[in-house]
């Protein structure tokens, strides 16, 4: 990896590099020489997780922390092409309604139970039960047979053309059949301490301070990992991040792992380096949810106001700091299902007033016209300075907005399951098809209390279910464009949720580190690859 001046790294973050896997500026990781074995990794993991597995969790810490133990049926490489992991082999029916995979022979559980077709079959059903995405994923799967110990089929109702990308470690878990088949999975005590197949196991967890993994010396990839030890640490403080690696305390962090105010100054330094790949798989897109619940958000012109009131490039120009493409849609401007001819909401505070006049909202004492509370995602700094932006700009409309702040477990709470909050400022992940990253926030079917990153508005709209079901299964391309597009438009004419930006995301590593992002995950990867030099 080269060093990036602070022109030519402001000159990378531009739009010239949206879509682009890797260029001169966007640096690859230069190999070293043969992997060398030993040492400690230390990641910055920020929030810290809720769980450490995956099979009901979206957020990204959960993702990351889960698929260094747990593994799915297949990787990806930087152009999504499936790659193998616990299955060696994979086939698809010409009418696409069957799915057969090979698995992997000789391969063991942490705790040295056997890895079977029954695991896969058990987390299949079971990702379809309780993960937040797995409702739409695996929506038409009809039966997933366990034919022998090696082999599993997948029956499918209808065709999912996106179904063999949304296999990986991190989306689609396999979990031991014989921890998880009885009890409730959601509070299976081996969410906090995982037994899987992959290349660490778990050692420890110090909530607040590290989570710790071990090289597993059974890994089914013989040699590796090569590291001996992987350490999770949880630092908050945006300050204490940066700190960290400029003195080494920290090697390595995704999904931009300090201030972005902080990145021209930290890539000058000869130790560190950034790389833009392994973010395809993600596509990240920043929003806003209305409770449509809320007796003053429910009126889609109190919606429409706010969206007046806020302009969408001060926050992509201030609140991300030019890190960030605009995207008044759910699906970003990366996707070829993107409709480029939706503009953002015009920032007009004049037209945002009559509305709210409109909607009995009249000004009253101190020029305040109602209160607002609006909490924001704990995730990274991005979302606390949006949050901070909404109350000033609708403080200008006579709306009086409190910021409230909490810790990442009690966010999802008040959000998902408690459903007490009026707005909040989010970040998502819209992924590698809409089917999967999209529908479960709009699908009125996927209004699941308790289930993070779900439908948290509460939207139902039973055109939109047509469109996005009827997309989820349409293997003509051109056709799944134009339903995509009409969706969007939807919608964009309802605003359940109003979409901001589509921010950009940096991994920064220490030079020593090589060979942390080999797949379209990044550090969602399972690591075993990551060797450090001397």
């Amino acid at each position: 990896m080269a060093r990036l001046t602070r022109r030519e790294f402001l000159i990378a973050s531009g739009s010239t590099l949206a879509g682009v896997g890797l260029s001169s500026l966007a640096l690859a990781q230069t190999n070293a020489g043969a992997p060398r074995r030993g040492g400690t990794l230390n990641v910055l993991i920020n929030p810290e997780p809720p769980v450490l597995v995956s099979i009901f969790q979206t957020t990204g810490p959960a993702l990351a922390a889960s698929s260094k133990v747990l593994e799915g049926l297949l990787a990806y490489d930087f152009d999504l092409k499936p790659k193998p992991q616990l299955a060696t082999a994979w086939s698809i029916s010409p009418d696409g309604l069957r799915y057969t995979f090979t698995l992997r022979q000789n391969v063991r559980w942490h705790d040295g139970k056997p890895f079977t077709a029954d695991d896969v079959a058990f987390s299949v059903e079971l990702l379809k039960s309780v993960h937040p995405r797995g409702r739409s994923t695996f929506a038409n799967v009809s039966k997933v047979l366990a034919t022998n110990a090696n082999t599993v089929t997948i029956e499918l109702t209808k065709p999912a053309p996106f179904l063999i990308k949304a296999l990986s470690a991190g989306e689609s878990p396999i979990v031991p059949k014989h921890l998880y088949a009885s009890g409730d999975p959601l509070t299976n005590p081996h969410n906090n301490a995982p037994v899987g197949t992959g290349p660490f196991r778990f050692k420890s967890w110090t909530r607040g301070a590290n989570i710790v993994y071990e090289r597993n010396p059974d890994y089914w990839d013989a040699g590796k990992p090569y590291i001996d030890s992987l350490v999770y640490k949880v630092i908050p403080d945006p300050a204490a991040r940066s700190a960290a690696f400029e003195t080494g305390a920290l090697d390595l962090g995704g999904e931009n792992p300090v201030p972005l105010t902080d990145l021209p100054r930290l890539t000058q330094l000869p130790q560190l380096a950034v790389e833009t790949r392994g973010y395809r798989f993600l596509e990240p897109l920043s929003e806003i949810d209305f409770n449509l619940d809320h007796p003053i958000l429910k009126d889609v012109r109190v919606r429409q106001a706010i969206a007046h009131s806020i302009n969408a490039q001060v926050v992509q120009k201030t609140v991300a700091y030019g890190y960030a493409d605009l995207s008044p849609t759910p699906i970003t401007p990366a996707s070829p299902y993107h409709d480029a001819q939706l503009a953002p909401y015009a920032f007009d505070p004049a037209a945002a007033e009559k509305l709210l006049d409109a909607a009995g909202h009249p000004r009253g004492a101190g020029g305040v016209r109602f209160k607002l509370t609006h909490d924001y995602l704990p995730y990274g700094d991005m979302y606390r300075r949006q949050a901070d932006y909404v109350k000033s700009a609708l403080a200008r409309v006579g709306i009086d907005v409190t910021v409230r702040a909490q810790d990442l477990p009690s966010f999802l709470k008040r959000v998902y399951s408690d459903r007490q909050f009026d707005f909040t400022s989010i970040g998502v992940n819209t992924l590698f098809d809409p089917s999967v990253g999209v529908q479960r926030l709009y699908w009125s079917k996927n209004i699941r209390p308790g289930v993070p990153f779900s439908n948290a508005p509460h939207y139902s709209n039973p055109e939109v279910d047509r469109l996005l079901e009827t997309a989820s299964t349409e293997p003509d391309e051109s056709r799944r464009v134009s339903l995509y597009r009409q969706f969007q438009q939807a919608v964009y004419r309802d605003l359940p949720i109003l979409n901001l930006v589509a921010p950009r995301m940096i991994t920064l590593a220490n030079r020593r580190v090589h060979d942390h992002t080999v797949t379209a995950q990044g550090l969602e990867g399972n690591l075993a690859d990551v060797w450090l030099s001397a």
